[in-house]
Parts: C-alpha cells; sequence; structure tokens
C-alpha cells in the first residue's frame, strides 16, 4: 500500500513541528514534507507529487494565497486538496481563498483533533484516505488534543473553574475569571457587573466563557479568557453579551473570533486575548456600543476603539 505524501508550507518552526507531530501521531506511515514559504513550496511541487498541502497564510516571498493560486493554475495540481492554516478572519480573505480554490480551513491555535479531522476529510474526498491507516488508540489522555501538548508532553493547562493558588490579577478586572462560580447558559442573561466593570460572557458553540473586555470599538472588542478545552477557534462563530453599570441592560452581539493570542508571553499562558469582529448593523445595537464606549472611556474599564 502506498504512502500518503504531505506538504506542509509554513515559515514558523513551531506551526511545522505542531503539525508534523499530530500527522505521524495519527498517520504513522505518512510522508511528510516542509517548506519554509510559498517559493520554496513551488520548487517542491515541481519535483514531487504530493496528496494534501497544508499551507499558511502570511510567508515572506510568496504567501500562501499566491500559492494555492498558483496551483491552481497547474495541470497536475489542479485538484490537489489544499487546506489553508490561518490566523486571518476577515470576510474578504474567506472569499478571496474560496474563490482562488482552496479546500478547507484550519484555524489558528488548533487542536490536534480539529487538524486530523480538517485532514482526514480532505484525504477522504480525494480517495487517499486508504492509503493512510489511522494509529491504534492510545490511552487516554484527557489533554491529547490540545495543540500545545503536542510539543510540552501533554502538560496540562489550569482547569477553567478553578481558582489559582496565588492569583497575580487579585486586585484587577481579570479577577473575574478566577472563581469557581459557573457561566450561566447560553440563553440566560448575563450576571450584573461588580463596580460596573467591562465583563461580560462570549457564547461558543462547544459553551460559554466569562471575559473581561479590556478594548470596545463599534468594530470590535478584544477580551480576555481563561484558556479552556477545546479552544477557541479563528472564524469560529459566536454571541458577546454585554453588560455594564446599574441599569442591567444587555447587548447580544454576534460576530466571529477574528485573532486569538496568549495574553502572556508564554506557550504555558492561562489567559487568552481574543479579538471578537462584531457583524451586526443593527442601529439599536450599535448605539448601546456607542454608550457603552463613552461610559467605560469614562470609567477607564477598557480601551476604546480597540
Amino acid at each position: 500500500m502506498s504512502k500518503v505524501s504531505v506538504l506542509v508550507v509554513d515559515d514558523a518552526p513551531f506551526i511545522r513541528d505542531l503539525i508534523k507531530k499530530s500527522l505521524r501521531n495519527h498517520f504513522p506511515g505518512i510522508h511528510i514534507e516542509e517548506a519554509v514559504n510559498g517559493r520554496k513550496a513551488q520548487q517542491l511541487l515541481g519535483k514531487q507529487t504530493f496528496d494534501l498541502i497544508l499551507c499558511d497564510w502570511e510567508m515572506p516571498e510568496l504567501s500562501g494565497l499566491e500559492l494555492l493560486s498558483w496551483c491552481r493554475e497547474q495541470d497536475n495540481l489542479k485538484t490537489t486538496p489544499f487546506v489553508m492554516v490561518t490566523s486571518r478572519g476577515d470576510k474578504e480573505n474567506v472569499v478571496q481563498a474560496i474563490q482562488a480554490g482552496v479546500s478547507d480551513f484550519v484555524g489558528k491555535p488548533f487542536s490536534s483533533e480539529q487538524l486530523i479531522s480538517k485532514v482526514t476529510k480532505a484525504l477522504s474526498r480525494s480517495g487517499k484516505l486508504g492509503a493512510a491507516p489511522a494509529a491504534k488508540p492510545a490511552a487516554a489522555n484527557p489533554f491529547a488534543n490540545d495543540s500545545l501538548s503536542a510539543l510540552t508532553g501533554g502538560k496540562a493547562p489550569a482547569p477553567v473553574a478553578k481558582p489559582a493558588a496565588a492569583n497575580p490579577f487579585a486586585n484587577d478586572s481579570l479577577s473575574a475569571l478566577t472563581g469557581a462560580k459557573p457561566a450561566p447558559p447560553a440563553g440566560a442573561k448575563a450576571a450584573a457587573t461588580p463596580s460596573g466593570r467591562g465583563q461580560g460572557q462570549l457564547r461558543l458553540p462547544g459553551g460559554v466563557l466569562a471575559c473581561v473586555v479590556k478594548g470596545l470599538s463599534l468594530k470590535d472588542a478584544v477580551v480576555l479568557v481563561k484558556r479552556c478545552e477545546p479552544l477557541p477557534q479563528i472564524l469560529e462563530s459566536a454571541v458577546l453579551d454585554l453588560e455594564q453599570g446599574e441599569g442591567g441592560e444587555v447587548a447580544r452581539l454576534n460576530g466571529y473570533l477574528h485573532a486569538i493570542a496568549a495574553f502572556e508571553q508564554s506557550p504555558d499562558s492561562e489567559w487568552l486575548q481574543v479579538t471578537f469582529r462584531f457583524v451586526d448593523r443593527d442601529p439599536q445595537k450599535l448605539d448601546y456600543l456607542s454608550r457603552l464606549i463613552a461610559r467605560g472611556t469614562v470609567q477607564k474599564h477598557f480601551v476604546p476603539g480597540a
């Protein structure tokens, strides 16, 4: 049985190593080549045949989008599955990639499970899945699907609901996230905000995360959430429930996760900074946002014009 051959294109060694380790753990016999940018990928694609391309978007010399467009112009690469691994969340970028012929997306940050799911789907569609037998399931590991554990040996992130022994944010609004109280159900009203600080909840398809608003504009919000399982995903649709002040008024804002980054400068960061991009254009919601921005600016609860 022939091996499946995959090309991994990314200028970040950490991401390439993470992808390679995830693939080899699930598909032991898989053949993997790597390229640091689109130009190097072109050279490899001119010499070898690949069953799947996993490619970053932003790279020096030749971007992922430019490589995708070039691939679809080559007779032997027109139908090769091309999965974009990207942290870009702008709708226009997604549309560009779809028009260029992208097969699928993997948002950064991603878990091993999410990556393998996309790879399995792409290989299945192309009829190559049978040539990449999966490994036998390993002993149960609650952190096996965490994107960082693939490189850190399964070190567990801090539990979502467990308060820290020594909380460095005890005097900051971030401490609201360290308590043991669970977030309210998706349909429930957000809890009253202590001291009027910019707190709320981020509702995702997989659950509800308490959050602290650090920046707010009519376009997006920058919020801090405690790292959890599963990790939130770029382009994932969500609802941000915001309440501030004594009035009890709640804005339920529709949008998607535009960007996600570790809040601390460490791969073990316990906190995630999430940029939530609004899609609502409802006059009432925009009016509420305008008043919330003005109130938060005066009370110094967050940075205006995020």
